[in-house]
């Protein structure tokens, strides 16, 4: 009842509301491909492991054929399109294409079926790609709420505190929840640390696993974590708060805690030569290697969603 009231209050409430409407009933235009469409996306404001599971998509669907990862390049310096990873080589700098574009073209640098680039209009980027490189598949980062390009099946993550959240911006809701409605499936992330359920009448929800996880030197070499003396872990994401209760479970040993914002630039960050420290692999990026920064990877599992995007791109 009080969640219903903050809403009427809320004016950004009626702007989700009028937008969804122009979109449903045609008053703003949303423009079809001639390739099938994969987005990822959330409802609330990052934090649910959007690039984890973009990367966990495009390794997993290779088979299909070449594909585009397609990102509007958040916080990037360029505008416009831009490839950031064309036929396996690397095309564009961090500043140039964005945190999370720059790093899953360093991940699949060497992968030549698997192209990335920018646009911040995504069907105009679809289309400007094409005519350079021919692939089968998009998968779209971080685009639910990017209502003017068609998808064929809409991914949405969801975490356990989204359940319970707010709108913009009296909390961290992008959407209502009710807005669900508009995907093909539900991910819930996040299951290894704390397990949850949610369940929808018409769309199927999976769950997502992190797993095999590892913690690697600046040279990307994996070290033995029980080795490890204590660590400062740092972070710059949509929720700090999981990549902490993540080194907890691992039992590694933390003296401090420092969460920094979403996307945070590094650019006055000095790592102290007689302290250790740990971070992720998307903070990690934006530093220069040093032999005291460590970083933790991971690999994600969602069962049964191959399956089931397999039968939905037929």
């Amino acid at each position: 009842m009080w969640r219903s009231i903050i809403n009427i209050l809320n004016p950004y409430f009626y702007f989700t509301i009028c937008r969804t409407f122009f979109y449903d009933w045609g008053f703003l235009k949303i423009r079809k491909a001639p390739i099938p469409v994969i987005s990822v996306g959330n409802i609330s404001c990052g934090g649910t492991g959007k690039t984890s599971v973009v990367r966990y998509l495009a390794t997993s669907l290779q088979d299909l054929g070449p594909l585009l990862i397609l990102s509007r390049g958040y916080k990037r310096s360029s505008k416009g399109f831009l490839w950031v990873l064309r036929e396996g080589n690397l095309m564009a700098r961090l500043k140039e294409a964005g945190d999370e574009p720059y790093l899953l073209g360093l991940l699949f640098a060497n992968h030549p079926k698997i192209h990335i680039a920018v646009c911040e209009d995504r069907y105009l980027g679809i289309r400007q790609a094409l005519k350079e490189v021919r692939f089968n598949l998009v998968i779209l980062d971080d685009a639910f709420q990017h209502r003017a390009l068609y998808r064929d099946v809409d991914l949405v993550l969801l975490k356990k505190k989204d359940l319970k959240d707010l709108l913009l911006p009296f909390g961290r809701l992008r959407e209502p929840l009710y807005f669900l409605k508009r995907a093909h499936a539900i991910i819930l992330a996040f299951q290894e640390i704390q397990s949850f359920n949610y369940s929808h009448p018409f769309i199927p929800v999976f769950k997502m696993y992190r797993k095999n996880f590892k913690v690697l030197n600046s040279s990307l070499e994996p070290v033995d974590p029980q080795n490890l003396p204590e660590l400062i872990a740092f972070a710059g994401l949509g929720d700090n708060q999981q990549f902490f209760l993540t080194l907890q479970k691992l039992g590694l040993k933390i003296k401090e805690k420092i969460g920094l914002s979403d996307h945070f630039s590094y650019q006055d960050f000095l790592l102290h030569p007689q302290e250790y420290y740990i971070t992720t692999l998307k903070d990690f990026i934006k530093l220069k290697p040093s032999p005291n920064l460590y970083l933790l990877d991971f690999d994600i599992e969602i069962p049964e969603l191959m399956n089931f995007l397999k039968n939905k791109l037929k």
